[in-house]
C-alpha cells in the first residue's frame, strides 16, 4: 500500500469516526473519486477495519481496530467502539447521547455527542456523578455483586436535588425495577431541570461496568407518551455495542 492509499484510508476512518455512512456520501466527504473509495474500503473492510451495518449498507468502523487499540486504556477503546453508536442513537431521539463506566462509587463520563438544539445540554465529559442519582449509575449498580451494593447503600448517599432518591430500601426496589425492565430513568435526581434514560453495556461474562445513555432539558425531555420507546432505544444500542465488543 501507498503512503497516498495510507493517508487515505485514515481520511476514510476518521470520516466514518462520526458515524454510519453510503460510498456516495463518504467519496463525498473526502473529496475523492467513489471508485476509489469503494476500493479502500474494500481492503479496510478485510481487515475489519471497517464493517457495513448490513449487506449493501452504509459503512462503519470495525472491530479490526478494537483489536489494534488492545494495548490503550480501557475507555479509549470503549469510546472508539461506542462512538457510532451513540451518534445513530442521539439522531434517533433527537437528544445528546453519552457514554460512562464505573469508576469506584462513581460514573464516569467518557464520551457526549453534541446536540443541534438551541437549547443545548452541557458536556458531561470528564465529569464523576454518584451511582445512585443517574441512570447510567443505576444500571450498572444494579448488576453489580450484592455485596458491592449493600456497602454501597450503607454509605453516605449525596442529596444532589431533593428529588435525589436515599432512601436504601426505596433504592433496592429501584434496583429490582432496573434489573426487570433493562432500562433507568432519572427525573432531574442529579441535576435540575436535566432528565436521562440509560442502559447496560454487558462484558462477555455477564458484567456491568458502562452503560449508554440519553439527556435531555425536563421541559422537553421525555415526551410522556415515548418514555418506555427511548428506554428500549437505548437497550438496544447498548445491546448492539455490547455484542461487537464480545465477537
Amino acid at each position: 500500500m501507498t503512503v497516498q492509499s495510507i493517508k487515505r484510508s485514515f481520511a476514510l476512518l476518521r470520516a466514518l469516526a462520526l458515524g454510519p455512512v453510503g460510498v456516495t456520501e463518504l467519496a463525498e466527504r473526502v473529496a475523492l473519486p467513489k471508485s476509489t473509495v469503494a476500493r479502500l474500503l474494500a481492503s479496510l473492510e478485510e481487515e475489519q477495519a471497517v464493517e457495513q451495518t448490513e449487506a449493501g449498507g452504509e459503512y462503519r468502523l470495525g472491530p479490526g481496530l478494537i483489536d489494534l487499540a488492545g494495548s490503550a486504556p480501557r475507555g479509549r477503546n470503549l469510546v472508539a467502539a461506542a462512538r457510532p453508536h451513540l451518534l445513530e442513537l442521539a439522531e434517533s431521539i433527537d437528544e445528546v447521547a453519552g457514554l460512562s463506566i464505573i469508576d469506584g462509587a462513581q460514573v464516569y463520563y467518557l464520551d457526549q455527542t453534541e446536540s443541534s438544539s438551541n437549547i443545548q445540554v452541557r458536556d458531561w465529559t470528564g465529569e464523576y456523578a454518584p451511582l445512585h442519582a443517574v441512570p447510567s449509575g443505576l444500571v450498572i449498580l444494579a448488576h453489580q455483586p450484592e455485596r458491592f451494593v449493600e456497602e454501597y447503600l450503607a454509605a453516605p448517599l449525596a442529596q444532589c436535588t431533593p428529588w435525589t432518591m436515599t432512601d436504601p430500601d426505596e433504592l433496592r426496589d429501584r434496583l429490582e425495577h432496573v434489573r426487570s425492565i433493562g432500562y433507568a430513568w432519572v427525573h432531574e435526581e442529579f441535576a435540575e431541570e436535566l432528565n436521562s434514560v440509560a442502559a447496560p453495556v454487558f462484558e462477555n461474562d455477564g458484567s456491568v461496568e458502562a452503560a449508554l445513555h440519553i439527556h435531555g432539558p425536563a421541559y422537553r425531555f421525555p415526551n410522556p407518551d415515548d418514555t418506555h420507546d427511548h428506554g428500549m432505544a437505548v437497550i438496544e444500542a447498548a445491546r448492539r455495542l455490547s455484542q461487537q465488543l464480545s465477537d
